[in-house]
């Protein structure tokens, strides 16, 4: 078995803790430290990997390796490439914008990220026609006819709503359309979105993938064909990651395994203590069997995710029961190491009620966060 054939085969845990790093070399860190240059030393023709820091750095190489390895392990070396980014939406702007032009049409799902509907005034403003639907079911499929590129977000932030990956991605391609799938709610543990057909997977690092709330990152994956107007694009916009970032983005992938599937523990089990209290409704979350995206959720996905969503009653009821919490924290990001809530109508972005709370879980014992998340609803009442 070939050092490559290894790699494939191990577990995710192993492959999380391993990604991306060099040969180890005597006295030398497993992980070299970030590499901080605006340029490299350059005599002669302009040749080799490193020229200038806008377009490469050996820092983001080795994350950039790392990431590839954890969403297609059974890709032979050198099929895919992914490029990192200064946030997520560095990544999903790069993504559209590379393969876009105007004439085009483009559908978008019509219940992902809240700021999904400016980047479609910008499409729009650009002379791209742009198709909403939302993510549940085939609707998608129902608006794609002559689109160049379907966008899929599952599940879908914050409604949670899945669709199926594989049907999907077949039924796009056989009219002519690039899939790009929104793989940050799940990451490359929960899904992989290359592995089922898709032509791009796009992921916020800021989230769960580096979990731990102090750093913007974001990635693309895809073929090495594709990622040349990917590559050109964050050239010409120099959305380039930091290299402090890209190097705490790596230190964080060696506990991915571990993270995610604590997190996801603790979202199934908050969920399920949610599910028989009669002040929540439209609990969501596709670990739940009864939940209405399972069954699709269960044949592409590995782990479900740390994001619960539900509504309490009312504005005011959703924002005491928010001051009532103690461990988990008020904040609009997913995905950390310490639980977060928030009430997603605040931005006005998202198409949801008053009272409709995103909740993510961290890693805390879960028993200390149901208990906390139960006292809460008791005192907001």
């Amino acid at each position: 078995m070939t050092a490559e054939d290894a790699a494939r085969s191990v577990g995710d845990g192993t492959r999380a803790v391993r990604a991306g790093l060099p040969e180890p070399v005597k006295h030398e860190p497993a992980l070299p430290g970030p590499v901080f240059a605006a340029h490299f030393h350059l005599p002669g023709e302009a040749t080799g990997p490193y020229r200038y820091a806008r377009e490469e750095n050996p820092t983001w190489t080795r994350l950039e390796r790392a990431i590839s390895e954890l969403e297609a392990p059974a890709a032979p070396e050198g099929t895919v490439e992914t490029l990192t980014f200064a946030s997520g939406m560095a990544a999903v702007s790069a993504t559209l914008f590379s393969q876009l032009r105007a004439g085009d049409s483009v559908v978008l799902p019509s219940d992902g990220y809240q700021v999904l509907p400016l980047i479609q005034e910008q499409l729009t403003a650009y002379g791209i026609t742009v198709r909403t639907a939302p993510t549940a079911g085939e609707a998608q499929l129902e608006v794609l006819d002559g689109a160049r590129l379907l966008w899929i977000e599952t599940p879908s932030n914050p409604g949670l709503d899945v669709c199926d990956l594989r049907r999907t991605i077949d039924a796009a391609h056989a009219r002519g359309a690039v899939v790009a799938v929104d793989n940050t709610l799940a990451t490359p543990l929960g899904q992989r979105p290359l592995e089922l057909g898709a032509d791009f997977s796009v992921g916020s690092g800021t989230k769960q993938l580096t979990g731990h709330g102090d750093l913007l990152l974001g990635y693309v994956s895809c073929r090495p064909e594709a990622a040349v107007a990917v590559r050109r694009w964050r050239k010409l916009i120099g959305a380039i990651p930091g290299p402090m970032e890209a190097w705490l983005a790596h230190r964080s992938l060696a506990t991915l395994q571990v993270r995610a599937d604590r997190q996801n523990a603790n979202a199934l089990a908050l969920a399920e203590a949610l599910r028989t209290r009669p002040e929540v409704t439209g609990l969501r979350y596709p670990g739940l069997p009864e939940d209405p995206g399972h069954a699709t959720a269960a044949r592409q996905m590995r782990r479900f995710g740390c994001v619960v969503s539900f509504t309490l009653p009312s504005r005011g009821r959703a924002e005491r029961f928010l001051e009532s919490l103690t461990l988990v924290d008020d904040a609009t990001s997913f995905g950390g190491v310490r639980s977060t809530a928030e009430r997603r109508r605040r931005w006005g972005g998202d198409a949801v009620p008053e009272g409709f709370i995103r909740l993510s879980a961290g890693i805390e014992d879960p028993q200390d966060l149901i208990h906390d998340v139960l006292r809460a609803l008791e005192r907001s009442g």
